[in-house]
């Protein structure tokens, strides 16, 4: 690792920046020099650390971009935060840090955690949902288009501005062999609502969840049970919607009601419908745009938030089928 055991360069050309919470530092720096480590050899830098000063040395451009991700890991280390490899490569990649991102009020509560976004993309979704009627979120797994929502619409709920919560997705792996699964009809598709019962336990207290489950405020449904309601005073997220049909997704669409508000998100890419079936996301995308109270987010691979390989693993499929000039047919 280099620079680090040494004494601090004086080089006319290094950039100094000085910090004045050392807890904060001490998480950007990461155990054993971790960090800094990862930020030295993806932007061929060298950063040397003493106590709450950090120098870097290298080209002009790549000292402005290390000094960049170093104040923008700090910024979110001294809220407390801890950092992890996908915090620093993040900030590497985009160029600044999670709380650079929401600086313009972005944020969503909720009774467990404060929920921020952590690319742009992600802070203008936010923004869409909190503005319009209906939002539609497309992109590649791991940019967090339905746990975003969730978001939203446990703060709604969690303030009084909504009276339910009502997730589905469509159980079309299920399809007809429904009836060969052990148990009754909650068990048979509750393996295909997983996600969003994850996704809610993040975000509310394991006791409130069941509760409000049981009172009807919180409902979690394939999408086969939204057929003939009116889904009024409610926040409603139809995820996974490049499994539906055009015909399902009209259905659930025409569910709103007065005071509801909802969130459809989905991969067009990855669709598990029979071949040459046309996916209602897709169907939809194409209706919708320009109708007024409508808004779509589309994300890439750049906004990928789980692991750093993720977004290389989605880097590669795109790649392959861009070269193909194809689309995948089947995914998660």
């Amino acid at each position: 690792m280099k620079g680090r055991d040494k004494k601090p360069r004086e080089d006319a050309q290094a950039t100094h920046l000085e910090f004045g919470d050392n807890a904060a530092i001490a998480r950007v720096v990461g155990a054993h020099d971790r960090h800094l480590a990862e930020i030295e050899r993806k932007l061929n830098i060298e950063i040397t650390h003493r106590g709450n000063h950090l120098i870097i040395n290298g080209t002009t451009t790549a000292r402005a971009h290390g000094a960049q991700v170093l104040r923008d890991l700090y910024s979110h280390a001294a809220g407390g935060h801890e950092l992890s490899a996908t915090d620093v490569d993040r900030a590497i990649r985009l160029g600044l840090g999670s709380d650079s991102v929401v600086s313009n009020g972005t944020n969503v509560t909720t009774p467990k955690r404060v929920i921020r976004p952590r690319t742009p993309m992600q802070a203008r979704y936010l923004e869409a949902l909190a503005a319009h009627d209906l939002v539609v979120g497309l992109g590649p797994a791991g940019t967090g288009k339905t746990y975003l929502a969730v978001a939203m619409g446990v703060s709604l709920l969690a303030r009084g501005e909504v009276d339910r919560l009502i997730l589905s997705r469509p159980a079309v792996e299920a399809g007809e062999r429904l009836g060969f699964l052990p148990g009754d009809m909650k068990e048979k598709v509750d393996p295909y609502l997983r996600p969003l019962y994850d996704a809610l336990h993040d975000m509310l207290p394991a006791e409130q969840i069941e509760r409000r489950i049981d009172e009807g405020v919180i409902e979690v449904a394939p999408l086969a049970f939204m057929r003939g309601r009116t889904l009024a005073h409610s926040y409603v997220i139809l995820d996974e919607a490049q499994n539906c049909t055009p015909q399902q997704m009209k259905m659930f669409l025409t569910r709103l009601g007065e005071g509801a508000r909802m969130a459809v998100t989905g991969d067009p890419t990855q669709t598990d419908l029979p071949p040459g079936q046309v996916s209602g996301l897709s169907d939809a995308r194409a209706v919708l745009v320009g109708v007024e109270g409508v808004a779509f987010t589309e994300f890439t691979e750049d906004d990928v938030v789980r692991h750093p390989l993720v977004q290389r693993i989605v880097r590669a499929y795109a790649a392959r089928d861009a070269a193909r000039g194809s689309h995948p047919k089947r995914g998660t």
